[in-house]
Order: C-alpha cells, then structure tokens, then sequence
C-alpha cells in the first residue's frame, strides 16, 4: 500500500495513502454485522496494508472504539487510530442527543475514556469532532496540546471546521488534519477550507469519499433507504433527490468503464489525484469491497481523464441537503 503524509513539521504522520471507516460497524447503515467478525475484519484490513482506522466516542456511543481496540490489539505498533471527542455522552453510553461539549476538563475527561476503551496508552489522531461555539477554539487546541506534551495524544485535528477555525487551532498547537466530508458527490472544501489546509500545510481526510456509499454504482435510482440507515435522515437521499441526483452516480459508472476500473475506484482514484495531502477513509465491512477499494490507490488518472471527468460531472446538479437539519446546525462555516 503506498503512503501518503498528513500534515508537516513536527504535526506530519504517515499512513496508507487510504484509510477505513469504521463507524460502520457499529451504527447507520442497517443491521449490525458479528462484532467477532468485525474484529477479524479488521485484523484482515491491516494485512492488505491500511494503517490508518478511523472511529470516535459517538459511534454506537463507545461501542465503536471498543471493537476497534479488540480489532487493532494485535497490531497497534504497525497502525494509527485516530478517534474525536467533542460531545457530552455519559460514561455508560445513555442518552441520545448529546449536546455539544469542549470544555477543558470535559476533554480530558474524554480522552480518558477513549484510552481505556481503545485498550491503548496513546491516541495517533485525535479530533475535535464538531466545533463547539461556547469553547473558544485557541482553549480546546491548547487543552490538547497538553494531552500531546504529556504523550496520551500524539497529533490532532478538526472535523467540519472552517478556515478561520483552523487558522486560530493551528496557531496555538498544529493541526495535522482535518477531516470533512468531500468527493465527486460534495466539494464545497474545495473552495471554503482546501486554499487553507494547503497554505498551513495540513491534510485532509475525506469521509464519505464514495456519497455514503452511492458512488458504488450499487444503489439503483428508485432505491429507498430504511430504517437503521442515516441516509433515510438525510434530504439528498430523499426520493425526488435521489431519482435526480442518481445522474452522477450514472457519470462515475461510465467514467469507470471507460477506464476500465470499478465506480468506487474511480471515485477513490479522483480524490487522490485533487492533492498528496488527501487520504481519504471510506467505509466498508466486506473484505471483497475492502480491496477494491485500496486498489483505487494503483489507478493512475491522466489530466485528459480528470478533465472528462469534470466536464461530465459539472453537468450534474445535486440537489437536497447532505444533512437533516439536526446536523446540519453542527457544522462550522
């Protein structure tokens, strides 16, 4: 698997030039599969050489990063787990709608807890997982930067911030990645954060590089979203939106075949190719998708390809939110 860098300086960190999802296992998309198998999935994944595992105290709440600890024991020398604080969620995992929480105490609180479950002495990656507008960000970057000096977290970094956010976080520790939503499927950071990682010299981490799954070209236009799966939450996948917005589904499938590749590696392939400072971590729990995944590393996109590609995609338009508007209040601007 090749590499890719994260960050610079002294915040850089090398990891497989893709990452895995894991929030998947535990909650959004249907039924939950054998934690037993998902521990052995895991294991597998490292074998096919993804170090970089992505997870978070919110995910089942806790559940999550307990497997992802049992999954990763084995090999904790050889990966990077990188997991988010940022929300009030009571030790036993009670409650839902858990409000917005990066007071000092409550993140060292927090990382306490993630250690534990994670069964490890040290967080690779540890994210804000939403900003936290009551927790001015230079205490929240601070109050990590400690948890760095004392070596119960080794690098950092923002989810869904934007650029003036970054910019003030940066300056009192330095970030080494921001993760946030992009691909074909949504590319507001190219313009909104993108000009700002590349100036700080931070990276990016795309989740939902394959539009939480769409971009497959496994979900057929008339396709319904039940319940268990958070795409049932979210406008764009609506039933007018989804009939429309299928059309760049349709694009990434021919695209792809003219390539000769599969629609995710495409997809996959173009992230890659938007700057070196991208890993992108899609989600997946079959070992068969897991490696046409990865293999979206060894496709080489010619500017000729990347230009086909935007001349076909620019001529979609998506429409409907890509949260409800629960989430959608979360996020950063």
């Amino acid at each position: 698997m090749k590499t890719r860098t994260l960050g610079t300086a002294d915040a850089a960190l090398e990891v497989s030039a893709i990452g895995l999802g894991c929030m998947g296992m535990s909650q959004a998309y249907g039924p939950l599969p054998d934690a037993d198998d998902m521990v052995r999935f895991l294991g597998q994944a490292v074998d096919a050489g993804v170090t970089l595992f992505d997870t978070a105290e919110v995910y089942g709440p806790h559940t999550n990063e307990t497997l992802v600890g049992r999954g990763l024991a084995p090999y904790r020398d050889r990966v990077v787990i990188a997991t988010k604080f940022g929300f009030d969620i009571p030790a036993d995992g009670s409650r839902t709608g858990w409000p917005l929480n990066s007071r000092p105490e409550h993140i060292r609180w927090a990382v306490e807890g993630s250690l534990k479950r994670l069964g490890t002495d040290r967080i690779d990656l540890y994210y804000q997982h939403r900003v936290d507008p009551q927790v001015p960000i230079e205490d929240v970057a601070g109050t990590v930067g400690e948890l760095i000096a004392e070596g119960k977290v080794l690098h950092w970094g923002l989810s869904e911030a934007g650029a003036q956010t970054i910019r003030r976080a940066h300056a009192v520790t330095p970030v080494t990645a921001l993760q946030s939503e992009y691909s074909l499927w949504w590319r507001e950071p190219e313009t909104s954060v993108m000009p700002t990682l590349e100036e700080l010299g931070i990276g990016l981490v795309p989740f939902s590089p394959l539009g939480k799954g769409v971009l497959t070209g496994t979900v057929g236009a008339e396709a319904t979203f039940g319940e268990g799966d958070i795409r049932a939450t979210i406008p764009r996948f609506s039933a007018d939106n989804w009939r429309a917005n299928h059309a760049l589904v349709d694009v990434v499938v021919a695209q792809a075949e003219r390539k000769g590749v599969t629609p995710a590696q495409l997809a996959l392939a173009w992230i890659l190719a938007q700057q070196p400072w991208i890993v992108p971590i899609p989600g997946t729990r079959k070992l068969h998708r897991l490696q046409e995944n990865l293999g979206a590393a060894d496709v080489e996109l010619t500017a000729d390809d990347l230009a086909e590609i935007e001349t076909a995609a620019a001529e979609v338009e998506i429409t409907g939110d890509r949260y409800n508007a629960a989430l959608a209040k979360l996020i950063d601007r």
